[in-house]
């Protein structure tokens, strides 16, 4: 008895010291003796992630309504960031090859740098050939459902390289997945990497371990791949490469296939990633999976793409706003953006840089932990691509002349990967009036980022406002900012 007494005593005291330490207040944010470096990129002028001077915060305990005003509350946290960047797709890492070496190095530094570049930390890449190759090709031979003829040789003369330099380039690490736009013809029903088609029931669990030889292949090379996703924009029907599914489809694929051969495969710790296409069916497919727990228990996170304004809409962000709403505990991640049509001539048009940032902004505020850009590098075409589907990317290489064409979407995606690292804790961000747009992360250095677009024509004056502290600038039309507090 008296044991049992003594232990009840010793749970009370815990759960006392428990509720003292619950109750004590969260450490306050204090932005005084604070100051705010900014760096800026504009439409009219030369800069481009231009340093802008220093702000002082003043006191300012309940700020009028007539101001425009930035509040930001870093006391409230929300994900964390895993990285941004680009895909290292075939594409570009043929344009890579094809420029001097001084330009390569220049290229590799511009991104994948912490210091001179804008510091990319994500890549994505493609298992077999994608629209972005400069033609169709498989790893196995065909009928080879044994997959005895799997071999990557096609991948060793470019694609490998290319992500082993640029991964030396982002200092040794660079978080990788990877993505297939197509089964092998022979495991489709209409036998044919491209037009849509889909996996022939026969051939899944064979499918399912070309993911496992594709890793094991990579890794085998010394590229570690941190995730893959089941499939590129699974219900797109399209003239490359492509396999639909629908979302019972996917779903019973990862429950039966895939993620019990990952898990057989020593590969469970990689992050399988659904969906991987547009924001608008985006609750819709996370929803049908996500509910089935024997297929949820294998999936990390839902992919997106911003490619539903084929239809002439806007981007969709709501959809990601709900589906992080009803499934908190899987990750959001966009996996692909790119704008289309490419037109060399709209190489310095400013929409390009501003739709990076409209949706890199809402995005990140809609709950994603990561972004990744399409294409890093493309040619003066827009290629290459073996099926004419020419897009831009942030930096496009002349091959005519070996020159880098930097456009303004560069700078726009350097706003976020250059003073957002791996690690940062996304805060409370909002602005008074709806013509700013903004976004907030505190590193784990304890420095402070804010992001603030200017998308109008108009030059507007406001402040950052956190913790009854302002400091005051100015937004110039057409722009983008970011304010480190430190």
């Amino acid at each position: 008895m008296k044991k049992t007494l003594l232990s009840i005593g010793f749970i009370c005291i815990a759960a006392a010291a428990f509720c003292q330490s619950a109750m004590k207040p969260k450490k306050l944010y204090s932005a005084t003796n604070k100051t705010v470096k900014v760096f800026v990129t504009e439409k009219e002028g030369n800069k481009r992630l231009a340093p802008a001077g220093t702000l002082i915060f003043t006191s300012s305990p309940q700020p009028p309504e007539t101001e425009t005003l930035i509040f930001v509350d870093p006391t409230k946290t929300f994900q964390t960031m895993l990285g941004i960047g680009g895909a290292l797709t075939d594409a570009s890492a043929e344009t890579f090859y094809k420029l001097p070496k001084d330009k390569q190095q220049e290229f590799l530094a511009a991104y994948f740098d912490k210091n001179i570049g804008i510091g990319y930390t994500l890549a994505r890449t493609n298992i077999q050939s994608c629209d972005f190759s400069s033609g169709s090709y498989s790893y196995v031979s065909d009928s080879d459902k044994g997959l005895r003829t799997f071999d990557i040789s096609h991948d060793k003369k470019y694609r490998i390289p290319f992500i082993k330099e640029a991964t030396i380039a982002a200092g040794g690490k660079l978080t990788l997945f990877v993505s297939p736009w197509s089964p092998p013809a022979f495991m489709k029903d209409n036998n044919d990497v491209l037009h849509g088609g889909k996996l022939k029931n026969e051939f899944a669990q064979s499918w399912a371990r070309f993911y496992v030889k594709f890793i094991n292949a990579y890794e085998k090379l010394g590229i570690p791949v941190w995730g893959l996703s089941v499939q590129n924009e699974p219900m797109a029907t399209q003239s490359w490469e492509s396999c639909k599914y629908t979302a019972e489809e996917e779903r019973d694929f990862v429950k039966n296939f895939l993620g019990p051969t990952l898990v057989k495969g020593g590969l469970a710790a990689k992050k399988l990633i659904v969906w991987d296409h547009n924001r608008d069916l985006l609750y819709q497919r996370a929803s049908t999976i996500l509910e089935d727990p024997a297929a949820a228990k294998y999936i990390w996170g839902i992919g997106f793409h911003w490619y539903e304004t084929w239809t002439g809409a806007g981007q969709n962000f709501e959809n990601t706003r709900l589906t992080h709403a009803a499934f908190p505990d899987k990750n959001l991640i966009f996996t692909e953006g790119c704008v289309e049509k490419f037109d060399f001539n709209r190489l310095g048009d400013w929409a390009l840089g501003e739709r990076y940032g409209l949706s890199m902004i809402n995005d990140f505020n809609a709950g994603a932990v990561g972004w990744t850009d399409w294409n890093v590098l493309l040619d003066e075409k827009g290629g290459p691509n073996h099926v004419g589907n020419f897009c831009f990317a942030p930096i496009h290489a002349d091959t005519r002349t070996g020159e880098l064409i930097y456009t303004n979407s560069y700078y726009y995606m350097g706003h976020f990967s250059k003073f957002i690292h791996p690690g940062a804790k996304r805060v409370a961000a909002a602005a008074s009036r709806d013509k700013l747009l903004t976004t907030a992360y505190m590193n784990p250095d304890g420095k402070l980022a804010v992001v603030v677009m200017n998308r109008t024509d108009e030059k507007i004056e406001y402040s950052l406002w956190i913790k009854g502290m302002a400091a005051k600038t100015t937004a110039e039309p057409h722009s983008i900012a970011t304010l480190i507090v430190q």
